[in-house]
C-alpha cells in the first residue's frame, strides 16, 4: 500500500492511501482485488464516473472502551484509487463484494468483444 499524495474534498485537501490492487483479465471481463482493511461495507463507496471507476473507503479503526492504542501504523483515514476503464468494458455489468477486508469487483466485457468460437464448414 502506497501513499497517495492529497486528493480534493471540497475547500480542504486530505491524505488518503491508494490500496494494493490486483487487476486480473479473463476471457469474459476483468477483476479487481483490492485490499481494504478497516473498511466496512457501509463506508465503501466504488462509483462509476465517465470513464473513470473510482474505489474509496473510509477506515474505521474500533477499539473497546477500556483500550488505548499506545502504536498506530496506519494513520491515514481513508483509501481511494481511480482506474480508466477500456471501452471493451461493459459499464452495467459491474459488481462488488467486499470480505474480510478485500474488496472484488467484477466488470464484464461487453458481449461483442468476447472471444467466440467459429464454426468450420466442409468437408
Amino acid at each position: 500500500m502506497t501513499a497517495y499524495p492529497e486528493v480534493s474534498r471540497g475547500d480542504a485537501r486530505q491524505p488518503v492511501f491508494r490500496p494494493a490492487v490486483d487487476v486480473l483479465e479473463d476471457s469474459t471481463g476483468i477483476t479487481l482485488l483490492a485490499d481494504m482493511p478497516g473498511v466496512a461495507k457501509d463506508k465503501l463507496q466504488v462509483q462509476l464516473e465517465g470513464d473513470s471507476l473510482i474505489i474509496a473507503g473510509d477506515v474505521q479503526l474500533e477499539l473497546p472502551e477500556e483500550l488505548q492504542a499506545t502504536h498506530v501504523e496506519f494513520r491515514l483515514p481513508r483509501y481511494e484509487c481511480a482506474f480508466s476503464l477500456s471501452h471493451e468494458l461493459d459499464r452495467n455489468g459491474i459488481s462488488a463484494h467486499l470480505e474480510q477486508g478485500v474488496l472484488r469487483v467484477r466488470i464484464d466485457k461487453l458481449a461483442q468483444v468476447k472471444p467466440k468460437r467459429i464454426a468450420i464448414q466442409g468437408s
